[in-house]
């Protein structure tokens, strides 16, 4: 009886070490399960101390959702220009000399540039810079799904370098526009692009700043700034949100090398909207003009004046016959007001100005000689910006 015991006993040991060698070969977390939780230094609790909150504001962890939704609306744009003017490679050779004497033929070569475009529209509208299309022959657009397109300039607007182009192809991939009232400093944005000519790249940053004006880039500036990298053929490519929503036309960068340094301008979905609207519906845009040269006030200026107040535009000079001029507008006179909304400087002036409906009458404040007086300015139409000559424009 003794001896059947023990004999079962040995049995039992036996199979519970066996089961207990399987288990720790096999799974031997089984066995340190119960130890996890007041070992605070393991590698599981340090990892489970990285995941973000899913359910808070970090929770994305990738932006390559709002990339995939905006990225096929940005296009490639190829433009040419023909005859342009090179100097010629033989200059140096006595018989072209012996022919020609100082004044050799010049050689002419097609000048090839590139850039990007927005759709804005299904119809085929695309936003891109003025200057990416500025003076062009042959404008190529072509799409991330490998169509191409010959475009056409429905028209451009200098003094904010933007360009609306049109092109005739099926089932168009349209972005969606965000608002800019909701943009604030620090929310992250994604530049969508063609740099260098390399392809489609995205890159991402974050609003560095709102209302970037008096950098002597364009006529009417209220740019974006923002850190990601844009370089050159970013032009007319799209500044996007983190839902993929158009917020910007990617414009320029403030570089000492070529390259970004993390400082870089986006014209406002704002401003781009009201201009390719003003554009489809008419071919251009008209804008305010009084016809004045204004100067920002300073302390100095102020103190010669007599004025408490910093602010205002000074008018410097006057379009003689134009609508200020007409209206007993004088050079000295400062403006501090236009239709009771307050002028800060000369940005503000253009702005204001340039939102008014030509023909129109409008109330103005200035102050004269240190008194304030109220003029009644009818509103020109603005004319538009002498052409700018390029190195390769034929002069007359």
């Amino acid at each position: 009886m003794l001896r059947r015991f023990w004999l079962f006993f040995a049995q039992a040991v036996t199979v519970v070490l066996a089961i207990w060698f399987v288990v720790a070969t096999l799974k031997p977390e089984w066995l340190q399960r119960g130890r996890v939780a007041v070992q605070s230094g393991s590698p599981i609790v340090a990892l489970k101390e990285v995941v973000p909150n899913v359910t808070g504001p970090s929770a994305e962890r990738s932006y390559s959702e709002a990339a995939q939704l905006a990225m096929p609306a940005v296009v490639n744009i190829f433009t040419s220009k023909n005859g342009a003017r090179r100097g010629n490679p033989q200059a140096d050779d006595p018989w072209f000399r012996f022919f020609f004497g100082d004044r050799l033929p010049e050689r002419q070569e097609p000048v090839s540039s590139l850039g990007s475009g927005v759709i804005v529209s299904a119809e085929g509208y695309i936003l891109t810079n003025h200057h990416v299309v500025d003076g062009a022959d042959e404008i190529e657009v072509a799409l991330t799904d490998g169509r191409k397109a010959n475009a056409k300039v429905v028209g451009s607007d200098p003094e904010t370098d933007l360009a609306v182009l049109k092109i005739t192809l099926k089932d168009l991939p349209a972005i969606t526009l965000g608002r800019l009232e909701n943009v604030k400093v620090g929310d992250v944005v994604l530049a969508i692009g063609n740099p260098f000519g390399v392809g489609q790249t995205v890159t991402m940053g974050i609003v560095s700043a709102l209302g970037r004006s008096h950098l002597g880039i364009n006529t009417f500036e209220n740019f974006i700034q923002t850190d990601a990298a844009i370089n050159p053929g970013n032009s007319g490519g799209a500044l996007v949100d983190a839902q993929g929503n158009l917020l910007g036309i990617n414009t320029a960068i403030y570089s000492r090398s070529g390259g970004s340094l993390g400082i870089g301008f986006a014209i406002p979905v704002s401003t781009a909207k009201q201009v390719m609207e003003s554009i489809i519906s008419t071919g251009s845009v008209t804008r305010g003009w009084i016809g004045v040269e204004p100067q920002d006030m300073t302390p100095e200026i102020a103190e010669s004046f007599g004025l408490e107040a910093k602010e205002g535009a000074l008018i410097a000079a006057i379009v003689q016959g134009g609508p200020a001029d007409k209206a007993g507008v004088r050079p000295g006179d400062v403006l501090i007001a236009v239709q009771d909304q307050p002028i800060t400087d000369t940005t503000a002036l253009l702005n204001a100005i340039a939102q008014l409906k030509p023909g129109t009458e409008v109330k103005m404040k200035v102050v004269r000689r240190g008194k304030p007086t109220e003029v009644t300015v009818m509103i020109g139409k603005r004319p538009p910006p002498p052409r700018r000559v390029l190195p390769y424009d034929e002069e007359d």
